[in-house]
């Protein structure tokens, strides 16, 4: 893959393990809106949004459980295109895969440290995370038996929490996305396996999930998502990076505007794949090694503790701070250099002592507020990806890793 040296990449996950106690996200009680004091994404120079919660006027959708809100809080500038010798931001975008809050307090952990630094953020939410696992065989998954799951059901109270997290989240300004259902990756279920009528089955499931909890719940104690599902979604990751080939037809179709399932990318400026922008995780230099990794923490893990989500407590500290130099590494070499994009997986999981997330947060807090650096999600970088001019794209994408534009880039957009 684009000549990158690596070992034990494609383990893009496993399922959220359910903790005692309940981490809630905190939403209810504060007039239907998470405050924050700032905007996200926007960069040096915008306006702080208000600091004054705001109550929306709902509109309905279907059963009750998402309504339409209006436009979604907390969003950047409407997109301009480059200027004549502009230097380009440095987008990074961090994303989650599942998004389920399981008690361990991660989903809350990060929403806070992303109103601290003015991020925005994707949370790929795994549908079967809104449905208890008492009604699993609503779940009808191709190549596989009513109701599996290679991920495990959240209990009633952690899809109870999960619903105000990601509700949160989006008050707050983070785009919600999909990473599917069962998350096969092995076997003749794999998803690696499914064909683009598969694929929309699986999609249409997940929507129906997210869409129709109060019938598969029975629950009507809870405010709804707020936010029309089937407007919101425009894109997501499939399990263990599988499958992208036959998804994006389907993709098109559905009109999504991006996809981030490609199993290993290079830090180099995106373009289309069948209509769709392919927004890859990325190889970046893995301190210590001649090889690089892909910027997602279950690929440092298998590198690390070789696939074991708990390896040797003694070797916790290296590991953390290799994990967060690799992702620094890969931000810095863009950042000085071709100004590409940097996408970061994340799962919401304690693996080897929960380092990974301290490493994720340690690498935010190192990009966060340094010149031209926009926190964005995947929806509001491809909003200003489809603002640009193409030969300006065109012009970025003739970049190759850490190369830096000859002459600087008023020199190197002079030839546009």
């Amino acid at each position: 893959m684009h000549g990158i040296t690596r070992r034990g990449l494609l383990g893009a996950g496993l399922g959220a393990v359910a903790a005692a106690g309940v981490a809630g996200c905190g939403t209810e009680g504060r007039d239907g809106a998470a405050e924050r004091a700032h905007s996200p994404g926007n960069g040096p120079g915008h306006p702080a949004a208000p600091n004054a919660p705001v109550k929306p006027q709902v509109k309905l959708i279907g059963d009750g459980s998402t309504a339409d809100a209006g436009r979604q809080p907390h969003q950047p500038d409407k997109p301009v295109p480059l200027e004549p010798g502009q230097t380009p931001p440095q987008f990074v975008i961090f994303s989650w895969d599942g998004a389920g809050e399981v008690g361990n307090g991660l989903f809350p952990r990060f929403l806070e440290l992303a109103r601290d630094h003015g991020a925005s953020m994707t949370f790929f939410l795994s549908g079967i995370y809104l449905l208890p696992e008492s009604n699993k065989s609503r779940y009808r998954p191709p190549n596989n038996p009513v109701g599996a799951s290679d991920i495990g059901y959240l209990t009633d109270a952690h899809v109870r929490e999960t619903l105000k997290c990601v509700r949160e989240a989006w008050y707050d300004g983070h785009e919600i996305g999909t990473h599917f259902n069962g998350h096969f990756c092995g076997g003749s279920g794999s998803v690696a396996n499914w064909s683009p009528g598969q694929w929309r089955s699986e999609i249409e499931q997940a929507v129906s999930f997210v869409t129709e909890w109060r019938t598969n719940t029975g629950w009507h104690d809870l405010e709804p998502l707020p936010f029309d599902y089937r407007k919101e979604l425009i894109g997501g990751r499939t399990p263990c990076l599988l499958g992208q080939d036959n998804l994006l037809p389907t993709a098109r179709q559905l009109g999504w505007r991006y996809d981030a399932s490609s199993p290993g990318g290079r830090q180099v400026w995106p373009e289309k794949r069948q209509g769709v922008w392919d927004l890859p995780l990325q190889g970046v230099p893995f301190p210590g090694h001649s090889f690089e990794v892909l910027s997602m923490d279950y690929n440092i893990l298998a590198n690390q503790s070789k696939n074991t989500t708990r390896g040797m407590p003694s070797r916790y500290p290296g590991w953390r701070e290799q994990a967060t130099r690799a992702y620094l590494a890969g931000f810095q070499r863009a950042y000085e250099t071709n100004r590409a994009p940097f996408y970061i997986g994340n799962h919401f999981e304690e693996w080897n002592g929960g380092i990974y997330m301290d490493a994720v947060e340690e690498a935010l807090k190192g990009m966060a507020g340094k010149k031209d650096v926009r926190l964005v999600s995947f929806r509001q970088f491809v909003d200003w990806l489809d603002a640009q001019d193409p030969r300006v794209l065109d012009k970025l994408r003739a970049l190759d890793v850490g190369q830096a534009p000859a002459g600087g880039w008023n020199a190197y957009f002079k030839t546009v």
